[in-house]
Protein backbone atom coordinates (compact mmCIF):
# COMPACT_ATOMS: atom_id res chain seq x y z
CA UNK A 1 0.00 0.00 0.00
CA UNK A 2 1.02 3.53 -0.72
CA UNK A 3 3.39 4.85 1.99
CA UNK A 4 3.16 1.25 3.90
CA UNK A 5 6.95 -0.49 4.04
CA UNK A 6 6.39 -4.29 4.70
CA UNK A 7 8.38 -5.26 8.60
CA UNK A 8 11.65 -7.34 7.62
CA UNK A 9 9.72 -11.32 8.26
CA UNK A 10 11.20 -12.49 12.01
CA UNK A 11 13.47 -15.18 10.74
CA UNK A 12 14.56 -18.02 13.36
CA UNK A 13 17.64 -19.75 12.47
CA UNK A 14 18.49 -23.00 14.16
CA UNK A 15 22.07 -24.77 14.35
CA UNK A 16 22.69 -27.93 15.95
CA UNK A 17 26.14 -28.91 16.59
CA UNK A 18 26.88 -32.88 17.90
CA UNK A 19 29.97 -35.12 18.11
CA UNK A 20 32.74 -34.46 20.24
CA UNK A 21 34.39 -30.88 20.02
CA UNK A 22 37.69 -30.75 17.80
CA UNK A 23 39.97 -28.09 16.86
CA UNK A 24 38.59 -26.42 14.04
CA UNK A 25 34.81 -26.87 15.12
CA UNK A 26 34.75 -22.87 16.08
CA UNK A 27 36.20 -21.84 12.63
CA UNK A 28 33.38 -23.45 10.92
CA UNK A 29 30.79 -21.67 13.74
CA UNK A 30 32.66 -18.39 12.72
CA UNK A 31 31.66 -18.96 9.12
CA UNK A 32 27.83 -20.15 9.30
CA UNK A 33 27.28 -17.11 12.01
CA UNK A 34 29.05 -14.66 9.13
CA UNK A 35 26.76 -15.60 6.86
CA UNK A 36 23.67 -15.66 8.95
CA UNK A 37 24.69 -11.81 10.09
CA UNK A 38 24.83 -10.74 6.55
CA UNK A 39 21.87 -12.34 4.92
CA UNK A 40 19.80 -11.88 7.82
CA UNK A 41 20.26 -9.61 10.26
CA UNK A 42 19.05 -9.94 13.87
CA UNK A 43 15.99 -8.12 15.00
CA UNK A 44 16.50 -5.78 17.78
CA UNK A 45 17.15 -7.23 21.48
CA UNK A 46 16.82 -10.86 20.24
CA UNK A 47 19.16 -13.84 19.41
CA UNK A 48 20.81 -14.23 15.87
CA UNK A 49 20.06 -17.55 15.72
CA UNK A 50 20.15 -20.44 18.74
CA UNK A 51 22.43 -23.44 18.90
CA UNK A 52 21.60 -26.77 19.98
CA UNK A 53 24.30 -28.74 21.72
CA UNK A 54 24.78 -32.36 22.08
CA UNK A 55 28.13 -33.57 23.04
CA UNK A 56 29.86 -35.44 25.24
CA UNK A 57 32.59 -33.07 25.33
CA UNK A 58 36.21 -32.99 23.30
CA UNK A 59 38.92 -29.79 23.16
CA UNK A 60 38.30 -27.86 26.74
CA UNK A 61 39.61 -24.97 24.28
CA UNK A 62 37.96 -24.99 21.23
CA UNK A 63 34.97 -25.20 23.47
CA UNK A 64 35.51 -22.05 25.18
CA UNK A 65 36.28 -20.64 21.62
CA UNK A 66 32.62 -21.73 20.28
CA UNK A 67 31.26 -19.91 24.00
CA UNK A 68 32.86 -16.65 22.86
CA UNK A 69 31.51 -16.99 19.32
CA UNK A 70 27.93 -17.26 20.81
CA UNK A 71 28.60 -14.21 22.63
CA UNK A 72 29.96 -12.35 20.03
CA UNK A 73 27.27 -13.23 17.60
CA UNK A 74 24.55 -13.19 20.27
CA UNK A 75 23.52 -17.08 19.97
CA UNK A 76 20.89 -18.44 22.22
CA UNK A 77 22.27 -21.61 23.87
CA UNK A 78 19.57 -24.66 24.32
CA UNK A 79 19.97 -28.74 25.43
CA UNK A 80 17.12 -30.30 24.79
CA UNK A 81 15.60 -32.92 26.52
CA UNK A 82 17.31 -35.93 24.67
CA UNK A 83 20.53 -34.28 24.42
CA UNK A 84 23.59 -34.34 26.66
CA UNK A 85 26.20 -32.16 27.08
CA UNK A 86 29.12 -32.23 29.08
CA UNK A 87 32.42 -31.11 29.68
CA UNK A 88 33.81 -28.54 26.72
CA UNK A 89 30.05 -28.70 25.55
CA UNK A 90 29.19 -27.60 28.70
CA UNK A 91 31.52 -24.60 28.66
CA UNK A 92 30.57 -23.78 25.46
CA UNK A 93 26.86 -23.75 26.20
CA UNK A 94 27.59 -20.65 28.88
CA UNK A 95 27.88 -18.81 26.04
CA UNK A 96 24.29 -18.42 24.95
CA UNK A 97 23.82 -14.72 24.16
CA UNK A 98 20.59 -13.16 23.11
CA UNK A 99 21.56 -10.10 22.79
CA UNK A 100 23.79 -6.80 23.61
CA UNK A 101 23.07 -3.43 24.61
CA UNK A 102 26.32 -1.38 24.72
CA UNK A 103 29.07 -2.88 27.07
CA UNK A 104 26.17 -5.36 28.31
CA UNK A 105 25.35 -8.89 27.40
CA UNK A 106 22.14 -10.67 28.14
CA UNK A 107 22.38 -14.36 28.46
CA UNK A 108 20.42 -16.78 27.00
CA UNK A 109 21.12 -20.57 28.16
CA UNK A 110 18.08 -23.10 28.03
CA UNK A 111 17.84 -26.51 29.34
CA UNK A 112 14.92 -28.77 28.59
CA UNK A 113 13.81 -31.10 31.31
CA UNK A 114 15.57 -33.79 30.79
CA UNK A 115 18.51 -32.85 29.29
CA UNK A 116 21.55 -32.99 30.66
CA UNK A 117 24.32 -30.42 31.39
CA UNK A 118 27.35 -31.68 33.30
CA UNK A 119 30.78 -30.00 34.41
CA UNK A 120 34.49 -31.57 35.41
CA UNK A 121 37.51 -30.57 36.12
CA UNK A 122 39.49 -30.80 32.63
CA UNK A 123 42.21 -33.31 31.84
CA UNK A 124 45.85 -33.40 30.18
CA UNK A 125 45.32 -35.57 26.99
CA UNK A 126 49.33 -37.36 27.31
CA UNK A 127 48.54 -38.65 24.07
CA UNK A 128 48.53 -35.31 22.55
CA UNK A 129 50.71 -34.86 19.66
CA UNK A 130 50.62 -30.98 20.99
CA UNK A 131 52.79 -31.84 24.04
CA UNK A 132 55.89 -31.90 23.58
CA UNK A 133 58.12 -34.60 24.23
CA UNK A 134 60.02 -34.21 27.71
CA UNK A 135 63.33 -35.08 28.31
CA UNK A 136 63.12 -35.98 31.92
CA UNK A 137 60.56 -36.58 34.24
CA UNK A 138 61.57 -32.73 35.89
CA UNK A 139 60.82 -30.96 32.41
CA UNK A 140 57.48 -33.11 31.64
CA UNK A 141 56.33 -32.26 35.28
CA UNK A 142 57.09 -28.67 34.52
CA UNK A 143 55.42 -28.59 30.97
CA UNK A 144 52.26 -30.37 32.59
CA UNK A 145 52.28 -27.41 35.29
CA UNK A 146 52.61 -24.91 32.68
CA UNK A 147 49.56 -26.36 30.87
CA UNK A 148 47.51 -26.58 33.53
CA UNK A 149 48.20 -23.36 35.07
CA UNK A 150 47.11 -21.91 31.47
CA UNK A 151 44.11 -23.99 31.27
CA UNK A 152 42.73 -22.71 34.69
CA UNK A 153 43.49 -18.94 33.66
CA UNK A 154 41.59 -19.62 31.03
CA UNK A 155 38.45 -20.83 32.73
CA UNK A 156 38.66 -18.19 35.49
CA UNK A 157 38.70 -15.52 32.72
CA UNK A 158 35.79 -17.50 30.55
CA UNK A 159 33.78 -17.51 33.46
CA UNK A 160 34.06 -13.91 34.37
CA UNK A 161 33.82 -13.04 30.91
CA UNK A 162 30.39 -14.88 30.68
CA UNK A 163 28.71 -13.14 33.89
CA UNK A 164 29.48 -16.56 36.02
CA UNK A 165 30.45 -16.84 39.35
CA UNK A 166 34.39 -17.70 39.41
CA UNK A 167 33.81 -19.56 42.22
CA UNK A 168 31.83 -22.06 40.59
CA UNK A 169 35.07 -22.32 38.58
CA UNK A 170 37.42 -22.46 41.59
CA UNK A 171 35.31 -25.40 43.12
CA UNK A 172 35.55 -27.58 39.57
CA UNK A 173 39.34 -26.91 39.53
CA UNK A 174 39.86 -28.53 43.49
CA UNK A 175 37.79 -31.76 42.25
CA UNK A 176 38.83 -34.98 41.08
CA UNK A 177 38.51 -34.86 37.15
CA UNK A 178 36.14 -38.23 37.53
CA UNK A 179 33.50 -36.17 39.63
CA UNK A 180 30.81 -34.32 37.89
CA UNK A 181 28.32 -31.45 38.55
CA UNK A 182 25.30 -31.39 36.34
CA UNK A 183 22.41 -28.40 36.10
CA UNK A 184 20.08 -29.86 38.74
CA UNK A 185 18.65 -28.14 41.89
CA UNK A 186 17.73 -24.43 41.24
CA UNK A 187 20.71 -23.10 42.73
CA UNK A 188 22.82 -24.41 40.23
CA UNK A 189 20.67 -22.80 37.46
CA UNK A 190 20.41 -19.77 39.04
CA UNK A 191 24.09 -19.44 39.57
CA UNK A 192 24.59 -20.10 36.02
CA UNK A 193 21.80 -18.17 35.07
CA UNK A 194 19.97 -20.82 32.71
CA UNK A 195 16.18 -21.51 32.70
CA UNK A 196 14.72 -24.56 32.86
CA UNK A 197 12.04 -25.41 29.61
CA UNK A 198 9.06 -27.51 30.32
CA UNK A 199 9.47 -27.17 34.27
CA UNK A 200 5.86 -28.27 35.91
CA UNK A 201 5.15 -26.14 38.54
CA UNK A 202 4.12 -26.57 42.35
CA UNK A 203 1.93 -24.30 44.39
CA UNK A 204 2.94 -23.71 47.87
CA UNK A 205 1.64 -21.26 49.83
CA UNK A 206 2.38 -17.24 49.59
CA UNK A 207 5.17 -17.29 53.02
CA UNK A 208 6.69 -20.34 51.52
CA UNK A 209 7.27 -18.27 48.05
CA UNK A 210 8.00 -15.11 50.10
CA UNK A 211 10.64 -17.11 52.10
CA UNK A 212 12.05 -18.89 49.14
CA UNK A 213 12.33 -15.06 47.51
CA UNK A 214 13.97 -13.36 50.53
CA UNK A 215 16.56 -16.84 50.86
CA UNK A 216 17.50 -16.58 46.91
CA UNK A 217 18.04 -12.62 47.52
CA UNK A 218 20.02 -12.85 50.70
CA UNK A 219 22.46 -16.08 49.27
CA UNK A 220 24.98 -16.38 51.79
CA UNK A 221 23.16 -15.97 54.91
CA UNK A 222 21.71 -18.48 56.84
CA UNK A 223 18.04 -19.22 55.73
CA UNK A 224 14.78 -18.44 56.68
CA UNK A 225 11.51 -20.44 57.50
CA UNK A 226 8.20 -19.54 56.12
CA UNK A 227 6.92 -19.36 59.68
CA UNK A 228 9.49 -15.76 59.55
CA UNK A 229 7.50 -14.80 56.77
CA UNK A 230 4.46 -11.88 58.03
CA UNK A 231 1.41 -10.99 55.40
CA UNK A 232 0.30 -7.67 55.05
CA UNK A 233 -2.21 -6.15 53.19
CA UNK A 234 -1.26 -3.57 50.60
CA UNK A 235 -2.03 -0.73 52.98
CA UNK A 236 -0.54 -1.79 55.82
CA UNK A 237 2.34 -3.02 53.83
CA UNK A 238 3.04 0.68 52.19
CA UNK A 239 2.56 2.19 55.73
CA UNK A 240 4.90 -0.25 57.49
CA UNK A 241 7.72 0.61 54.91
CA UNK A 242 7.04 4.30 54.65
CA UNK A 243 7.28 4.23 58.46
CA UNK A 244 10.98 2.41 57.79
CA UNK A 245 12.00 5.12 55.39
CA UNK A 246 10.87 8.23 57.78
CA UNK A 247 12.75 6.43 59.99
CA UNK A 248 16.09 5.96 58.42
CA UNK A 249 15.29 9.58 56.50
CA UNK A 250 18.94 10.89 56.36
CA UNK A 251 20.18 7.34 54.88
CA UNK A 252 17.97 7.75 52.11
CA UNK A 253 18.95 11.34 51.17
CA UNK A 254 15.76 12.59 50.67
CA UNK A 255 14.94 16.17 50.93
CA UNK A 256 12.19 18.57 49.40
CA UNK A 257 8.31 18.82 49.63
CA UNK A 258 8.85 14.63 49.91
CA UNK A 259 9.67 14.70 53.30
CA UNK A 260 6.56 16.89 54.62
CA UNK A 261 4.34 14.11 52.32
CA UNK A 262 5.82 11.75 54.07
CA UNK A 263 5.51 13.03 57.72
CA UNK A 264 1.58 14.13 56.40
CA UNK A 265 0.42 10.59 55.65
CA UNK A 266 1.74 9.09 58.36
CA UNK A 267 -0.90 11.00 60.41
CA UNK A 268 -3.52 10.07 58.10
CA UNK A 269 -5.18 7.02 57.22
CA UNK A 270 -5.92 7.92 53.97
CA UNK A 271 -5.34 5.20 51.52
CA UNK A 272 -5.13 7.29 48.53
CA UNK A 273 -2.70 9.25 49.80
CA UNK A 274 -0.40 6.76 51.15
CA UNK A 275 -0.83 5.17 48.00
CA UNK A 276 0.77 8.53 46.01
CA UNK A 277 3.09 9.44 48.09
CA UNK A 278 4.08 5.89 48.37
CA UNK A 279 4.37 5.82 44.35
CA UNK A 280 6.05 9.48 44.56
CA UNK A 281 8.99 7.66 46.63
CA UNK A 282 9.42 4.47 44.10
CA UNK A 283 9.96 7.54 41.21
CA UNK A 284 12.21 8.97 43.32
CA UNK A 285 14.52 6.41 43.45
CA UNK A 286 13.54 5.25 47.21
CA UNK A 287 13.89 1.58 47.29
CA UNK A 288 10.38 0.11 48.02
CA UNK A 289 9.28 -2.98 46.66
CA UNK A 290 6.59 -2.87 43.25
CA UNK A 291 2.69 -3.12 44.49
CA UNK A 292 2.11 -5.99 42.82
CA UNK A 293 -0.49 -7.96 45.59
CA UNK A 294 0.18 -9.05 48.96
CA UNK A 295 3.31 -7.90 50.86
CA UNK A 296 5.30 -10.04 53.07
CA UNK A 297 8.31 -9.07 55.29
CA UNK A 298 10.47 -11.84 56.04
CA UNK A 299 13.01 -11.49 59.08
CA UNK A 300 15.98 -13.19 60.28
CA UNK A 301 18.67 -12.69 58.27
CA UNK A 302 22.01 -11.87 60.60
CA UNK A 303 25.62 -11.94 60.23
CA UNK A 304 26.82 -10.67 63.73
CA UNK A 305 25.18 -8.20 64.81
CA UNK A 306 24.47 -7.36 60.94
CA UNK A 307 20.50 -7.85 60.41
CA UNK A 308 18.63 -7.51 56.91
CA UNK A 309 15.06 -7.74 56.65
CA UNK A 310 13.54 -8.75 53.21
CA UNK A 311 10.33 -7.34 51.73
CA UNK A 312 8.58 -8.59 49.09
CA UNK A 313 5.47 -8.54 47.07
CA UNK A 314 3.75 -11.49 44.94
CA UNK A 315 1.16 -10.74 41.77
CA UNK A 316 -1.93 -11.90 41.92
CA UNK A 317 -1.93 -13.03 38.51
CA UNK A 318 1.67 -14.02 37.30
CA UNK A 319 3.34 -16.32 39.60
CA UNK A 320 6.61 -15.23 38.04
CA UNK A 321 6.42 -11.82 38.79
CA UNK A 322 7.59 -10.27 42.47
CA UNK A 323 9.60 -7.84 43.72
CA UNK A 324 12.09 -7.95 46.32
CA UNK A 325 14.22 -4.97 48.50
CA UNK A 326 16.37 -5.80 51.29
CA UNK A 327 16.48 -3.21 53.94
CA UNK A 328 19.47 -3.10 56.61
CA UNK A 329 19.63 -1.20 59.60
CA UNK A 330 21.15 1.92 57.96
CA UNK A 331 19.38 1.40 54.32
CA UNK A 332 18.69 -0.31 51.27
CA UNK A 333 20.96 -3.44 50.32
CA UNK A 334 21.72 -4.48 47.01
CA UNK A 335 20.35 -7.99 46.30
CA UNK A 336 23.30 -10.43 47.22
CA UNK A 337 21.81 -12.61 44.53
CA UNK A 338 19.72 -11.69 41.39
CA UNK A 339 17.33 -14.47 39.32
CA UNK A 340 17.86 -15.19 35.20
CA UNK A 341 16.29 -11.95 33.37
CA UNK A 342 14.62 -14.68 31.18
CA UNK A 343 13.01 -16.92 34.20
CA UNK A 344 13.02 -14.50 37.48
CA UNK A 345 10.76 -17.18 38.63
CA UNK A 346 13.46 -19.64 39.77
CA UNK A 347 13.47 -16.93 43.00
CA UNK A 348 10.29 -18.79 43.99
CA UNK A 349 11.99 -22.45 44.68
CA UNK A 350 13.94 -23.35 47.60
CA UNK A 351 18.24 -23.59 46.32
CA UNK A 352 17.76 -27.30 46.66
CA UNK A 353 14.87 -28.08 44.83
CA UNK A 354 15.53 -30.65 42.24
CA UNK A 355 14.23 -29.38 39.01
CA UNK A 356 16.46 -31.53 36.68
CA UNK A 357 17.04 -35.03 37.60
CA UNK A 358 19.90 -36.63 36.47
CA UNK A 359 18.94 -39.39 33.85
CA UNK A 360 19.71 -42.99 35.35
Amino acid sequence: MPGLTAKSPIVSHTIRLSGPIEQGDADKLRVILARLRTTSPPMPNRPLATIELSSAGGDVYEGLKIGYLLREYSVASVVRAKDLCLSACALAFLGGTSSRSGPTFVPSRSIEIGGQVGFHNFFLNTDSDQIPAARSSREGMATGFNIGRGGASALVRYAATMGIDTSFIARLLGRPTEQWEYIDVAQTFMTLQVCPIGLERSQPPPATLAANICNNATAGFSPATPLQARQFTPRDGKRHLLEHVQQNIETFSMKGPLVGQLRAVLATRDDQLIDAVYNDLRSAGIALPEPLGAFFMVTGYSAGAYGLDCHVTLSRDNPDRFDVVLQGPEGPVKLFQTPPPACPGLFLHDKDDMLNPRRR
